[in-house]
């Protein structure tokens, strides 16, 4: 049960969420201490985001376009050649993330709406940033690497992409709003899917029984709605994920090899209509959550904090919320979320993503139309 916000009186907010049109800067109060949040930079529905060196980030836009930007001045170059994608309802060019070797092969990750006969579904594309140092950086070099079978529907695509120190990578897909594909082991739609570098299938990924034809190459967990947040744990180096429930039902998932997360035979919200979803919470052969929320949040984005400017949020799991438009920090004790923490409620919109960069800031961004690059770090 949460603790009821009480509001300070005017001239404390005043101090404590000041904003200056000069500097563009705000400060907030939290549980230890006040940080500061400064407003970088400005895109059009930005979605993901990869720090490429220690001032430099790329930032994909929803509507198909990619920048590099100097997190320290804000500068925006945009990188020609970006992966096509298909923009429709709420699909677009999504996430992007490095090779873990990308200093020395250059490799960029994509996920994107990809447009394919029958339709349009997910798609991995991978590409080489050349001209880094330039002011025309370009991709090319572009691999598709999986494709999720297409639909006609334009809405719950997922997707994040997360590296894991063995070299592999994971993969959230949505369930393209077809709901019984999260359970159908014949196409990748509603799982986690776990690729080599080069896209291949990795030898020791779990085996899944066929429900309708071969089960896909790639899966590594089945059962999920529409997963927007995926991020490794710093100390264990095991994938944790956010997906999206419906009316109520977000969840924080921890997926395992070969395991199945239940939707939509099992969920913890109800269908937009107000009835049931399948069983009902529980089933025999399906995962619990870690933790959920209900009512929905709506997240997007998430990241395990890993700098050393905020000793307190050390290995605490960050969630981009867009409904209620927040950022939520998780406290994660042996496996189990033990706290939850709401910061910058209606302060700064719907947060789409959420990162741990260079130097020890959290940074984030903001799904507008003129969503905004942020940057938080403690207050001086």
């Amino acid at each position: 049960m949460r603790t009821p916000v009480r509001f300070l009186p005017a001239i404390c907010l005043l101090l404590l969420s000041v904003q200056s049109a000069m500097s563009k800067t705000a400060q907030h109060q939290t549980q230890h201490g006040p940080i500061t949040v400064e407003d970088i930079a400005e895109f059009n529905r930005p979605w993901g985001m990869a720090f490429v060196t220690p001032s430099s980030a790329l930032v994909t836009e929803r509507i198909g376009s990619l920048w590099l930007v100097n997190i320290k001045t804000g500068k925006k170059v945009k990188v020609s050649k970006p992966p096509r994608a298909q923009v429709e309802g709420q699909g677009g060019l999504l996430d992007v993330a490095l090779h873990p070797d990308f200093k020395n092969n250059g490799w960029v990750y994509f996920t994107l709406a990809r447009q394919v006969k029958g339709g349009s579904g997910t798609a991995v594309v991978r590409a080489k940033l050349t001209g880094l140092n330039s002011e025309e950086p370009t991709l090319t070099d572009h691999q598709l690497l999986y494709q999720v079978k297409p639909s006609s529907a334009s809405h719950h695509f997922g997707s994040r992409i997360a590296f894991a120190p063995d070299g592999t990578f994971y993969v959230t897909f949505g369930d393209h709003g077809e709901r019984p594909r999260a359970q159908d082991t014949s196409n990748a739609s509603g799982s986690v899917i776990r690729l080599l570098a080069d896209g291949a299938n990795p030898a020791d990924n779990p085996a899944f029984a066929p429900t309708s034809g071969s089960a896909r190459d790639g899966l590594w967990s089945i059962g999920h709605r529409n997963p927007q947040g995926a991020a490794i744990h710093p100390l264990t180096g095991k994938l944790w994920t956010v997906e999206h429930g419906a009316r109520g039902g977000d969840e924080i998932n921890r997926p395992e090899a070969g395991k199945n997360y239940g939707w939509p035979t099992i969920s913890y919200g109800k269908h937009y209509t107000g009835g049931k979803i399948g069983k009902g919470s529980a089933a025999d052969g399906m995962e619990q959550p870690v933790y959920y929320w209900d009512p929905s949040i709506a997240p997007s984005g998430l990241a395990f904090y890993s700098g050393t400017l905020f000793p307190h949020w050390q290995n605490s799991l960050f969630v981009g919320a867009l409904k209620h438009k927040k950022l939520i920090r998780l406290t994660v004790i042996g496996g189990e979320v033990t706290g939850e923490e709401i910061l910058l409620e209606n302060a700064y919109g719907r947060i789409r993503d959420v990162s741990s960069g260079p130097n020890g800031a959290l940074w984030l961004l903001t799904d507008f139309s003129k969503g905004k690059l942020l940057r938080i770090s403690p207050t001086k």
